[in-house]
């Protein structure tokens, strides 16, 4: 089995972790893009979220991993199963990682009936597709960039309604299809259209480490994940446990998490004055703001959770106007975040320990951070 480098060794890149753990906290949040250039780590990020996650609850023998919770979101077999008979036997599966290949058709990513059965014998025969296989895991898309605009606007879509739904010559077939979405791309390589950039819920534009004693971890660490593996993800397992286990937690929370009036006026107020177009974004920025208290273990909202949720959700719908002056509207972004920051008086101790620069020691050992300033690491709010 291959192993796959942790999620809490990578170095810095603090906003794509926040990112990503957001998202697996709460899928309907709508998926994230990243954008970089090569080697930054995020293949590696994304890889390393999905072996981080817990295990999955399904019902047992089902070709799409319905939720057996869940009724309302069963998929067609596990429907008519339920009106025969009420046990549903449940079985534990860990959460899938799918990575989609660029040439995928709509068929490939979708799925297929069987049209001529349903004609000849009466049977409605329907061979899975790619979302699927991604249902309540990590569907992932390198260079998403150059895959085909339709396909995109199908995995958008599907990610958004959390279902997929394939309908041929008056036979339809429905499955769930919730999953984290991650799209990465170089932008050196061609930019996506302005509409699927917008459909993106968050986007994080990232940049290789420039501060010396960071670069020199990430070579540490990576010759040590090479040279042993096995024994390199033993020595981070109580920090992947740790994290794996506030993400679990932060699931059964997220939608206690309550807000006010006041807090949608916040949110609707910052996006008006960013003339952020639809309303896509004010959504975005609630859903994520949920699941960064979530995280935190609060069932409230605050400005600073709606800041930090701004900063992932609007960047990239600012630069998306073709008349706006891109760089004076993500001036006044970051001046509005700011301002939402300073109304949260004081962080938590552990926000102010995360924040502190590492020892010379820790630097030179290259070891695990201390478990007491893991748990805030992934969503540390510096750049």
């Amino acid at each position: 089995m291959r192993v796959i480098y942790p999620f809490t060794a990578i170095v810095g890149q603090h906003r794509m972790r926040r990112a990503l753990i957001l998202n697996a906290i709460d899928t309907r949040i709508g998926g994230v893009l990243i954008r970089g250039e090569r080697g930054t780590a995020k293949s590696t990020a994304a890889r390393a979220l999905a072996a981080l996650l817990p295990p999955v609850q399904v019902v047992k023998g089902c070709r799409f991993g319905c939720d057996p919770n869940h009724s309302i979101t069963w998929c067609t077999e596990c429907r008519e199963r339920f009106a025969e008979n009420e046990n549903q036997p449940v079985e534990t599966r860990q959460t899938p990682f799918i990575d989609l290949p660029i040439s995928a058709t709509e068929d490939r990513v979708v799925g297929t009936l069987d049209i001529e059965k349903a004609i000849q014998k009466g049977e409605r025969h329907f061979e899975p597709g790619i979302l699927a296989s991604a249902n309540r895991g990590l569907l992932y898309i390198d260079e998403v960039n150059l895959l085909d605009d339709h396909v995109v606007d199908v995995l958008l879509d599907s990610a958004a309604m959390g279902m997929n739904i394939v309908e041929r010559e008056g036979i339809s077939f429905s499955h769930p299809a919730r999953f984290i979405l991650v799209g990465t791309m170089n932008p050196e390589e061609g930019d996506l259209r302005p509409q699927l950039l917008d459909r993106f819920a968050l986007s994080v534009e990232i940049h290789g480490i420039l501060e010396p004693r960071q670069r020199v971890q990430i070579m540490e660490r990576n010759l040590a994940f090479e040279a042993d593996p096995e024994a390199f993800r033993e020595e981070w397992l109580a920090q992947e446990n740790e994290l794996s286990a506030r993400i679990a937690q932060a699931r059964e929370l997220v939608n206690h998490v309550r807000y006010t009036s006041r807090d949608l006026l916040v949110i609707a107020d910052l996006t008006a004055k960013m003339q952020v177009d639809g309303h896509r974004a004010d959504l975005v920025i609630l859903k994520a703001s949920r699941a960064q208290a979530a995280f935190e273990g609060r069932d409230t909202i605050t400005p600073r959770d709606i800041a930090l949720a701004a900063e992932l959700a609007l960047p990239h719908r600012v630069k998306a106007g073709p008349f706006r002056q891109s760089e004076i509207g993500l001036t006044q972004l970051e001046e509005q975040i700011e301002q939402l920051k300073g109304a949260t008086t004081h962080g938590t101790p552990m926000e102010d320990e995360q924040n502190s620069p590492e020892s010379d020691s820790d630097q030179k050992k290259s070891q695990p951070p201390p478990i007491s300033r893991l748990a805030a690491n992934p969503l540390d709010p510096s750049p």
